[in-house]
């Protein structure tokens, strides 16, 4: 009677099966199946979203996105947005005040600030935005003043006409500086980078925020738009 020659672990190739004196040409002994790459398929995360340094794939969810939501985080961006939402919880008993404060250059106020402040809007986000906010004859810096008092939170939308006048202490430096002071300021970079945001202004640099060059701005909204929902 022949023997098998693997009678504990099996045969580890077909070779060595074929060429066993038992098991080569009865095919009753199973033995160890040989490992072959297309049968090893690793199933992959739950994450779906992008993370802010570009190369992953995770996603998580943060306490305050909604249980039918389908918008996507990265961990990034939930840390980034957890003070500024527990700023915002904070004021919840104040009714009267706006959900966003809208920083911007004055160069961007019919373009990329305008489609930012229609998007949060048309989910029902109140926005302070100089356009509609100030009326005529009303001192601008005094206006500002009111609606950074009055708003919960401060978005920065970070361009490259910001860059170019933050140098020069405009009203958009004075505005930084006071929404720097608190835990209430989102940075939205747009057309442009933190690495470049961190040369003219290295502390608002610091902060974490969103990128339009990692997800649209249809999307960024939707994130502020949870962020500051009560």
């Amino acid at each position: 009677m022949s023997r098998c020659t693997a009678p504990v672990n099996g045969h580890r190739s077909a070779s060595a099966r074929a060429n066993c004196p038992a098991c080569g040409s009865s095919g009753r002994y199973s033995g160890f199946r040989s490992y072959s790459p297309s049968s090893y398929s690793p199933s992959l995360g739950s994450g779906g979203g992008r993370s802010s340094g570009g190369g992953s794939s995770r996603s998580a969810k943060p306490r305050w996105s909604g249980a039918g939501s389908s918008v996507q985080y990265t961990p990034e961006q939930v840390r980034a947005l957890t003070p500024v939402r527990n700023s915002v919880e904070n004021l919840a008993t104040r009714p009267e005040l706006r959900d966003v404060f809208l920083c911007h250059a004055w160069d961007d106020r019919q373009g990329a600030a305008k489609e930012l402040h229609d998007l949060l809007e048309s989910r029902g986000v109140s926005v302070w935005f100089s356009e509609k906010d100030v009326g005529l004859g009303v001192p601008l810096l005094r206006a500002i003043d009111k609606g950074l008092a009055n708003s919960r939170v401060g978005i920065v939308l970070v361009t490259p006409a910001l860059l170019r006048r933050l140098p020069k202490e405009g009203i958009a430096d004075k505005e930084l500086s006071a929404l720097l002071a608190r835990e209430r300021l989102v940075p939205i970079v747009h057309e442009t980078t933190y690495e470049a945001l961190r040369e003219v202004s290295p502390l608002l640099g610091s902060r974490s925020g969103l990128d339009t060059a990692e997800e649209p701005m249809a999307d960024v909204a939707a994130k502020l738009a949870e962020l500051v929902a009560l």
